[in-house]
This record gives C-alpha cells, sequence and structure tokens, in this order.
C-alpha cells in the first residue's frame, strides 16, 4: 500500500481515536477535578487499545502478521503508548500546568505533536513486514 494512502488511513483512525479520548478526558476530568495528569493518562490508555483494534482491522490489514495479537499489542503499547504517553503527560504538564491553556486544547496539541513518530514506529516496528525467519 502507498505511504501517503497508508497515512491518511491512520489519520482517520487517529481522529476517530482523539475524539475518543478527549470525550474520555473531560468526562474524567469531570470526575476527577484538578488531577488533569491522572485524566489524561486513562484517556490515553484507552484511547490506545481503541486505535490498536482499528489499525489491525483497517490501517495495516494488509500487512497480517504470523505473531500473535498480543505481541503487536505489546509492540504497539511500547512505540506508540510510549511515545503518547510521555509526550502528552509532559506537554500537559507544560500548557496547562505553567502555559494555562484549558485541558482539552492542550490535549490536542499534545495528540497531534505525537502522531508523526507515532506513524512512523507503527509503519516500522509495531506494524512493520514480517520477514521470513530465514531472511
Amino acid at each position: 500500500m502507498n505511504t501517503l494512502i497508508r497515512w491518511g488511513k491512520f489519520n482517520l483512525v487517529g481522529v476517530a481515536g482523539m475524539a475518543v479520548q478527549l470525550a474520555l478526558l473531560a468526562a474524567f476530568n469531570r470526575l476527577t477535578p484538578g488531577h488533569y495528569l491522572i485524566a489524561t493518562v486513562a484517556a490515553i490508555e484507552i484511547t490506545l487499545l481503541h486505535n490498536f483494534a482499528w489499525h489491525v482491522r483497517y490501517t495495516w490489514r494488509d500487512r497480517p502478521d504470523r505473531s500473535a495479537l498480543a505481541v503487536r499489542l505489546l509492540r504497539f503499547h511500547l512505540s506508540n503508548g510510549l511515545v503518547s504517553l510521555i509526550g502528552n503527560v509532559s506537554l500537559m504538564r507544560v500548557l496547562v500546568g505553567h502555559a494555562h491553556l484549558p485541558v482539552l486544547a492542550a490535549n490536542v496539541i499534545a495528540i497531534v505533536s505525537c502522531s508523526i513518530v507515532n506513524f512512523a514506529l507503527s509503519d516500522l516496528w509495531a506494524f512493520g513486514r514480517v520477514r521470513p525467519r530465514w531472511a
């Protein structure tokens, strides 16, 4: 598949994931006022699971993997998960804690900032082409 088409699919899933993450963040932030970083982490984790399911079935469905689904999920969490958690929490701390931006606006900035790195890691490793063991 053409990288530009895959990038478009990745972003389509990302937009849906962003809606999920922002809705969850708004709800969690209401339930735990003043704990926006904890709310951010919880929203990211649920969104990672959402995005993984869509990436397997839509974005990278042309790359079936012989490894167990759990292995792919682990690779996705070790790449996209860590980038999203570290990037989002760090940027939220700066944007909300120091720049005093609203929580949801700051989260949109954080999500977009992490997306290019996440696409590269997904394409190259989490959903990378499977090579035969003898190659």
